[in-house]
């Protein structure tokens, strides 16, 4: 007998629905085979299916059975394969009847039969209501995130023995309603607030910008000075992410298998902090069949990279593309996969290899020759991408012991919602959400400037031989200051900011 089931693969972000084709003829060996490109994962679903079947009470036919994963051109990896296999082994058998109406199914299947958690589970249900698949049967642990999808019947599957029994109308299994109001469920307090930094205001201030414009940021200091802890309290003052931007990415973290269990919606924008001997797979993804690198991990949120010339020039430089437009795209012989990659790029360095070279208080121990060289790392398109430059120097003492303190992370975040309404406003209709969204043409649309802001401006460019780029950027900045000042024009004081944040050899 021939028996369907459907179910669904991974590529990239996005799922891809997939046919398991069951047949068990009345003659043959008995013996059991998977085709359809499966990878190992796959082909030990045979086992594993075999020992469910036979450990929930049920009949695992002794005859030929061949199954088949279509399309067949399609690589299938992982063990999310094992319920629907079983399902069809079911149907094709006789112990289960064949439903209705479409349905998809999703799960491991353990050996005693019960389901375990499977990655990817969002992206798959996503594609069941694109394509109208009104029913999916997930593992019970993974019942809540199926559920963010809304329009779907999400049947919470804890063992195979319950599913057959649901199917035989013996023990009906309550679907999982989706909650309407989720996004709005206010976030765990975050361990660390902008009141908590001493001193360092025009670091603050800078940060301020960044958040309201999503502008790429660096800070250059001496070790100590706090450049880490202000990086770290940046996503603290960010504006709250859409229900869209929560649900790309919380895609992204479900198909890494990093979807927290017991939360499974990230409203928090991602703070990702890669330590400087990552490998070019774990930045931007990769592997035979490419998955999600960190700078894929921090979209909608923060890329930090601590001891940015130590990353090296080679890696720094893959970070062009996505800095530029927000997607990396990585080809194989497969084909070729582009993920999400809209990040504030956030970086931190020292000026030479001790650290020290420009402090008040400690000698630089280095020769100017080692210094330049330092420096170098980073070449000069990379720096140029980069909007804010801004140092950070050593806390003097009275603020560091002082009894003062400054704006509390609410504070601030309040005027950067602010300013983020101001420019939801401006670009309604459009794909730009923020100012550093902005191409040329848009800096031309939106960035007028007055008379005085132009002489600062036109200086600014040929005194520090400043590119195309770094004079839209400076705009961009100007545009995000008058935002946060409520103001309409960019004047000469925005202009005259936004100038200073660049760094002063030029690039």
């Amino acid at each position: 007998m021939l028996a369907k089931a459907l179910t669904c693969a991974v590529v990239g972000l996005d799922g891809q629905l997939v046919e398991v084709e069951v047949d068990i003829p009345s003659y043959g060996m008995p013996h059991f085979t998977i085709v359809g490109l499966p990878d190992a994962a796959v082909q030990e679903a045979r086992e594993r299916v075999r020992a469910a079947i036979k450990n929930c009470g049920l009949s695992f036919p002794q005859r030929r059975i061949t199954v088949n994963l279509a399309p067949a051109d399609l690589k299938k990896e992982g063990p999310a394969y094992d319920l629907p296999i079983a399902t069809g082994i079911l149907m094709a058998s006789g112990q289960i009847p064949v439903p209705n109406e479409p349905a998809l199914f999703l799960g491991e299947l353990s050996l005693d039969g019960s389901l375990r958690h499977a990655n990817g589970i969002l992206p798959m249900v996503s594609m069941a209501r694109e394509l109208q698949i009104g029913t999916v049967y997930v593992p019970a642990v993974d019942a809540a995130e199926a559920a963010l999808v809304d329009g779907l019947r999400v049947i919470p599957v804890e063992s195979l023995a319950s599913m057959v029994s649901h199917f035989r109308d013996e023990v009906p299994i309550d679907p999982m309603v989706h909650r309407d109001g989720w996004e709005a469920e206010i976030p765990a307090e975050a361990s660390q607030d902008m009141i908590h930094v001493r001193g360092q205001e025009h670091a603050k201030r800078a940060l301020e910008i960044a958040a309201a414009g999503s502008h790429n940021l660096l800070m250059v200091g001496p070790p100590g000075s706090g450049k880490t802890l202000l990086a770290r309290t940046l996503p603290t003052i960010m504006p709250a992410m859409s229900v869209d931007e929560m649900l790309e990415v919380t895609k992204i973290y479900s198909v890494t298998g990093r979807l927290p269990r017991e939360t499974p919606l990230v409203r928090e924008r991602p703070f990702r902090a890669p330590h400087h001997t990552i490998s070019y797979a774990g930045l931007v993804g990769g592997g035979k069949w490419p998955h999600p690198g960190e700078i894929s991990l921090a979209h909608r949120g923060v890329l930090f990279l601590d001891e940015f010339p130590e990353f090296g020039q080679p890696t720094l430089e893959l970070l062009r593309q996505p800095v530029e437009d927000g997607v990396i795209t990585i080809s194989r012989a497969q084909g070729s996969i582009t993920f999400p990659a809209k990040f504030m790029l956030v970086a931190a360095m020292n000026l030479c290899p001790c650290g020290y070279y420009g402090d008040t208080t400690k000698e630089c121990s280095c020769s100017s020759t080692l210094v330049s060289k330092y420096q170098k790392r980073i070449s000069g398109p990379m720096m140029d991408r980069i909007d804010i430059h801004v140092e950070v120097p050593r806390i003097p003492y009275d603020k560091l012991a002082g009894d003062g303190q400054g704006e509390s992370s609410e504070q601030i975040r309040a005027r950067v919602e602010t300013a983020r309404g101001r420019q939801r406003r401006r670009f309604q209709g459009t794909a730009l959400t923020c100012n550093a969204d902005m191409g040329p043409a848009d800096v031309r649309t939106h960035c007028h400037v007055e008379g005085a802001a132009q002489a600062i401006i036109k200086a600014a460019v040929t005194q520090m031989h400043l590119s195309a780029r770094a004079y839209h950027r400076i705009l961009k900045v100007a545009r995000t200051i008058a935002d946060l000042e409520g103001v309409p024009q960019i004047g000469a004081a925005h202009v005259a900011e936004a100038v200073q944040y660049r760094p002063r050899s030029g690039t």
